[in-house]
């Protein structure tokens, strides 16, 4: 299905960002893998998937990193067809916070889910511009849609404004043949939602999930391919819910 194509997945490590790459790779694409911090990770996942791809290293906390990860990635394959803006990360920070912590919380949020994503799509169009077309998924999130709670407000904010980029790209190229497609994913079982069960319970994650459970990274990693099909241009502009009935619209 998605022979010929190569796609650079920011936040590839992680539970989600491994589950993209192996459904992007099974249906015949290549992959960027772009970590973090763990190279090991990285270089186990590509063995993992058999060589069929490359790695590339960037801190998105640093304002000229996203810019050099799409370069690094283009000097390693040659031509990118595909982003995936997943690498994403959830802090919190109360109202009552000195000033300094919150706002440096608030930078860090926004930084590394939104304007790392911001220059990777400027890089990206300007790049498929000359290539005849390209697509963006956006990993966004229910609580972009609905807001979040008090203490973890900058990260509902970076992904709603991830969601709006989406359709803002989708109006404003689409016509280039330059698509973006958003997923708003309600838990899905990764480290960070460990992390809240750990802190807040398991009732806590699940309340309000008719389905009663959190999605399994594997569906968030067929529904990213199936959004690199290229029989599904009409999904331009779409905000794919992936939270089990938790929020409707």
């Amino acid at each position: 299905m998605l022979s010929g194509q190569t796609i650079l997945v920011t936040g590839a490590t992680g539970a989600i960002g491994q589950a993209i790459c192996r459904s992007l790779v099974a249906e015949g694409a290549r992959v960027v893998i772009h970590y973090g911090r763990s190279r090991a990770a990285a270089e186990e996942l590509l063995a993992s998937l058999g060589g069929t791809g490359a790695i590339v290293a960037a801190d998105l906390a640093r304002p000229e990193a996203a810019t050099a990860l799409w370069e690094a990635a283009v000097a390693a394959e040659g031509r990118i067809t595909g982003l995936v803006n997943n690498a994403g990360i959830r802090s919190e920070v109360a109202v009552d916070a000195p000033l300094a912590e919150w706002q440096a919380v608030w930078e860090r949020e926004m930084r590394v889910n939104f304007l790392a994503a911001v220059d990777l799509t400027r890089a990206a169009i300007l790049r498929f511009r000359a290539q005849g077309g390209g697509r963006i998924v956006n990993m966004a999130s229910r609580a972009g849609q609905r807001g979040y709670a008090s203490n973890a407000m900058a990260y509902g904010a970076s992904k709603a404004a991830l969601i709006n980029l989406t359709k803002s790209v989708a109006q404003s190229h689409g016509a280039e043949g330059i698509t973006a497609v958003a997923l708003a994913p309600g838990w899905v079982r990764t480290e960070m939602a460990e992390a809240y069960i750990a802190q807040h319970g398991e009732a806590a994650a699940l309340a309000g999930i008719p389905i009663g459970r959190m999605a399994a990274p594997e569906e968030i990693g067929e529904l990213v391919t199936f959004c690199f099909r290229p029989s599904q241009a009409s999904l331009n502009g779409a905000v794919l819910d992936v939270n089990g009935g938790s929020y409707l619209r």
